[in-house]
């Protein structure tokens, strides 16, 4: 018995030491592709940034020039008309500098997690299993967003904001942070934090934990073609999408009371209450169709984080 459990503290113990050395890599591998991905699909992004946040926005609610999107090629025809077609990349400046520790911090911290679980259970054990994979990619995602967050809430700011350079509301990241910081202090930076927590846990579950669990079933006898893996990877991308999309949408109009002087939302629940009251249940899902063109673009990040990481093993970096 004491045999038996010194060889488990010691599989513990160099298993751990593996995970750190390993950290790196997936830092790495996680950097490269989200500041590329992230860049292609960014027109998408921001007409479902637009569409999403409509109904708080002061651009538009205000009944100025701006008017209601209808959808999301109506948007994207009216950026382009309006503002210019560079302006479709308009918030991705703070998006790619978000997105590359986010996307390394995700998948680095996603692969660790996991293994920490399973490096503290024997196989049979409930978080030996798929279990595992989906705390770790809750936990992961949640612990990424409290990191990032200014630059999140930064992104969904610029992206939702309209008109051309001298009449948006705000010039860039560093301007944004400093105005609401003025205005509102720490807590206007970080206004939303709650709503997204819950929806992280949901979202980054099912995006992370779905596809490494499906990974782990369908290549137990032999890796997974890319193509399956992508096929799979969209599947799963597209789900936790549409399942966590309500989640996101309540956030992101908490991210759009920073700085009012009377928010429309006294907090996350009330978000929830007004906007099913005053708008319908359908309101949750507008930009959803976007959302699943976007997905693609997330679909691939999952993919080729794997080839990615692969490749670097076979460099010996």
């Amino acid at each position: 018995m004491t045999e038996e459990r010194s060889g488990f503290v010691a599989r513990n113990q160099s298993g751990l030491a593996n995970y750190v050395s390993s950290f790196h890599r997936d830092l790495v591998a996680g950097a490269v592709m989200g500041g590329v991905v992230h860049t292609i699909v960014a027109p998408i992004e921001r007409a479902k940034l637009l569409l999403q946040t409509q109904e708080s926005n002061m651009s538009i609610l205000s009944g100025g020039p701006h008017k209601k999107f209808k959808g999301m090629i109506d948007c994207i025809v009216r950026i382009v008309r309006e503002e210019g077609v560079l302006s479709l990349w308009r918030g991705n400046s703070s998006s790619v500098i978000r997105y590359y520790p986010s996307v390394a911090l995700n998948f680095s911290l996603k692969d660790l997690y996991r293994n920490i679980l399973r490096g503290n259970s024997r196989e049979g054990d409930l978080l030996h299993g798929p279990l595992s994979n989906f705390i770790a990619g809750s936990a992961a995602g949640c612990t990424t967003l409290v990191l990032i967050y200014p630059l999140d809430i930064a992104h969904t700011r610029l992206a939702a904001d309209l008109g051309r350079t001298e009449t948006r509301q705000f010039r860039g990241i560093y301007h944004f942070l400093n105005t609401i910081y003025q205005k509102n202090g720490v807590p206007g930076i970080y206004r939303g934090l709650p709503a997204s927590l819950q929806g992280m846990v949901i979202h980054r579950g099912l995006y992370f934990g779905g596809f490494d669990t499906a990974k782990e079933m369908f290549s137990r006898d032999s890796e997974l073609p890319l193509w399956k893996r992508w096929v799979a990877a969209q599947a799963i991308t597209t789900s936790a999408g549409l399942l966590s999309y309500p989640l996101d949408t309540v956030r992101r109009r908490m991210m759009m009371q920073s700085g009012l002087e009377k928010p429309m939302f006294r907090n996350t629940f009330d978000c929830w209450r007004k906007i099913y009251r005053n708008e319908g249940p359908a309101s949750f899902y507008r930009g959803a169709m976007s959302n699943i063109f976007r997905s693609t673009g997330a679909a691939a990040v999952l993919v080729l984080y794997d080839e990615i990481k692969k490749f670097m093993n076979w460099t010996g970096f």
